[in-house]
């Protein structure tokens, strides 16, 4: 008897609607223990060595290997943002699929993966050793694709065959074991019992149990519920994408190990690929409980109310800082006793639009789509029912649909994140790989090191070279700044400035929103940081200000 199976296709890393997720399953048929058992080892085996997972790595890719099995390390060249040790150093993905740099500080063990693996081995093991197992003989042969298609000529010199007892399951998954079954290839089998091929039930039996032994490693630590569009953290951590995207809407710290992401605030886990191997295990061995899943989490979407937001029409905002507000109009006051008595405590910032310049498609509406959710901190109610708040941008966000409730504005948003850390080295690297002349900042010190070029000192910087400096010597000419006009006591930095907003920032992706917060300049080129997709492009922004400020002979600080 023989047969040949093709492995679980790779589906699409990157975020999946449930219902989406819901057709994909529904094309899948549920994996059957004896007939699909060379589609199930598959699953367990290393793309790179064929093993089984032996500390696996899930890479940013959503793909699996080995931990022994990461290509050799090379130093990364043209990145300074963030420039951590373990972002200096990376390795091209092995995968085709991929192909792109990744850095080893995003490349830990994958906790549940490893646990599952352990899992595995640990039922393998027993069933292996069992009266049952040794009461079913199969001959296994790899087959591999020269054979598979009927060319002979092309197929390996050495013919890998075992006799191994278990059943197909168990005896396919020793051959991986062994280090005899590449990923691609496939197998026949042939039964030499004694009593014909009794397997059928064995494999059942086996991997039933395996279900049981693993259900547990399959449940999200934040829902508590079975995975959802599986994403895993780079130190190794697993999450429901959306689980993960709301504790990034409060924390940068991982639920379980309390780790700080190196997704700097603003950044999206919607935009990162999602597990391949978890996913397809999720939809090959359980999709009823998926399905189930999925259901559970549209019904819950669904209930929502659209325009599900309160919106406060009044000034900018920016992540990361405070905004301090008096609200005593009768209808905001009403919004902001809503917002605290339900617990949520947040609602969203918007600047008035005077002008009614179009807003994409809301139109000619009275304020600018783009905004910041605000968290409130601090509350203090005057007697005549008025308050004074405190509170701190946490998020950026889009309006999507608006309409009115109790005389204030309410909506439909979308959040507005950041490229990952991986697309913003890449466009350092893109953009300063060329010939570049950087600037001689008196602030170099400020990451401990020099900039890589150096160029006269007495030349100003111009916005052409904007664009070929690194992020570091951005942030760094945006910190010099700050510090020049604070020793040349500038209005604008007084004692009080930095009592409200705190001290300049030692971090680039929060320099922009501080430096928006204090600099003198019109709200309408502050707001275009609200709409930009990385830290890079808010330096860049920052730089420009900076640029036309001095630039400006006559210049006199309000």
């Amino acid at each position: 008897m023989s047969f040949s199976n093709t492995p679980l296709p790779l589906r699409s890393p990157l975020s999946k609607t449930p219902s989406s997720t819901l057709s994909i399953i529904e094309q899948d048929d549920l994996l059957d223990a004896s007939d699909d058992a060379r589609r199930i080892v598959r699953l367990a085996q290393c793309p790179q060595c064929s093993y089984p997972y032996r500390d696996p790595v899930t890479l940013p890719c959503g793909n699996s290997l080995c931990k022994k099995c990461i290509p050799q390390l090379h130093s990364r060249r043209h990145i300074s943002y963030p420039g951590t040790p373990s972002r200096l150093q990376g390795f091209e993905c092995p995968f085709t699929t991929c192909g792109a740099d990744h850095a080893i500080g995003d490349c830990s063990v994958d906790v549940v993966l490893n646990k599952i693996m352990d899992v595995v081995r640990r039922e393998v093991d027993v069933y292996r050793n069992s009266e049952d197992a040794s009461e079913v003989l199969l001959k296994l042969e790899e087959r591999d694709k020269w054979t598979i298609a009927g060319i002979s000529s092309l197929q390996d010199e050495v013919k890998r065959e075992r006799v191994l007892p278990g059943g197909r399951l168990v005896a396919t998954y020793t051959m991986a074991e062994m280090g005899e079954l590449a990923h691609d290839s496939e197998l026949s089998y042939t039964s030499v019992s004694p009593n014909g091929d009794p397997s059928d039930v064995l494999d059942t039996v086996v991997l039933q149990q395996l279900k049981e032994a693993t259900r547990s490693e399959l449940d999200c630590q934040v829902c508590y519920n079975l995975f959802l569009d599986p994403y895993t953290t780079t130190c190794g951590h697993t999450f429901c994408r959306d689980c993960l995207q709301e504790v990034l809407n409060h924390s940068s710290l991982c639920p379980v190990c309390r780790r700080d992401h190196t997704i700097p605030p603003g950044v999206s886990a919607r935009s990162s690929p999602s597990n391949v191997i978890l996913t397809n295990l999720l939809a090959g061995l359980c999709p009823d409980a998926l399905r189930s899943r999925m259901q559970t989490a549209t019904s819950e979407k669904n209930s929502k109310p659209d325009l599900d937001l309160s919106l406060f029409v009044c000034t900018l905002s920016f992540p990361t800082v405070p905004t301090f507000l008096h609200i005593f109009e009768p209808r905001y006051r009403l919004m902001i006793r809503r917002a605290v008595e339900s617990g949520d405590r947040k609602f969203g910032m918007l600047l008035h639009n005077p002008s009614r310049e179009p807003q994409g498609n809301l139109g000619r509406v009275h304020f600018y789509e783009c905004g910041t959710l605000l968290h409130i901190i601090n509350m203090h109610l005057m007697p005549d029912g008025r308050s004074l708040i405190e509170t701190v941008g946490v998020s950026r966000f889009r309006v999507l649909k608006h309409g009115t409730k109790d005389d204030y504005t309410v909506g439909k948003v979308e959040r507005i994140d950041d490229i990952s850390i991986a697309a913003e080295e890449e466009l350092e690297a893109r953009e300063t790989s060329g010939p570049s002349i950087a600037p001689n900042f008196s602030a170099q010190d400020h990451f401990g090191a020099p900039p890589q070029h150096t160029r006269d000192p007495k030349q100003p910087v111009q916005l052409s070279d904007i664009k070929t400096m690194s992020t570091q010597e951005l942030f760094v000419m945006g910190v010099d700044f700050v510090t020049r006009m604070r020793e040349q006591s500038a209005p604008w930095l007084h004692t009080r400035v930095f009592q409200v907003y705190g001290q300049c920032p030692n971090d680039p992706s929060l320099f922009p929103w501080w430096f928006a917060s204090v600099l003198p300049t019109a709200d309408g080129e502050k707001y275009k940081l609200l709409s930009t997709s990385s830290v890079r492009e808010r330096l860049k922004l920052c730089a420009e200000w900076i640029i036309t400020i001095e630039s400006q002979r006559t210049f006199v600080w309000p």
